[in-house]
C-alpha cells in the first residue's frame, strides 16, 4: 500500500486562528499523534505532562499536549505527542483517525469513513 499522506493543520485547542498547515504522515501503529517541538511551539500547545513511548530504538518519554487537529474537512481536539527529534515525521494515530471518524482504505490508500460501533 504505500505511505499515506494526508494534508490537514495542528491548531491550539482554544484558538483555533493560532494553526500550521502541515502533512501527516498517517500511522496505524502509532496511538497517538506526533508534531514536531517547533510546530507544537509556534501554536502555542500546552504541555499536560509526559508519556512513555515504546518506538524502534527503544522507549522514549515525550512531552503530551491537547491540540485541535483537521484533516479533510473534519477536526477533533485530540491529545498529541511532542517530539524534539526533527527527523520524526508528523503523525496522523489511531486515537485521532476514530475521534475523526476514518480509517485508511488498503486498497485506495486514503481515508474513508469510519462505521462506529458500540457493542
Amino acid at each position: 500500500m504505500g505511505y499515506v499522506l494526508v494534508y490537514g493543520s495542528v491548531a491550539n485547542p482554544l484558538n483555533h486562528g493560532l494553526k500550521a498547515e502541515v502533512d501527516f504522515l498517517v500511522d496505524t501503529g502509532a496511538i497517538y499523534s506526533v508534531v514536531p517541538k517547533k510546530i507544537a511551539e509556534q501554536v502555542k500547545l500546552e504541555e499536560l505532562g509526559k508519556r512513555k513511548f515504546k518506538a524502534g530504538s527503544g522507549v522514549a518519554e515525550m512531552p503530551i499536549a491537547e491540540a485541535y487537529l483537521t484533516v479533510e474537512g473534519g477536526g477533533v481536539t485530540t491529545f498529541v505527542a511532542i517530539s524534539s527529534d526533527e527527523n520524526i515525521p508528523i503523525l496522523l494515530g489511531v486515537t485521532t483517525l476514530e475521534l475523526l471518524r476514518v480509517q485508511v482504505d488498503p486498497v485506495t490508500g486514503k481515508l474513508k469513513p469510519l462505521d462506529l460501533l458500540i457493542l
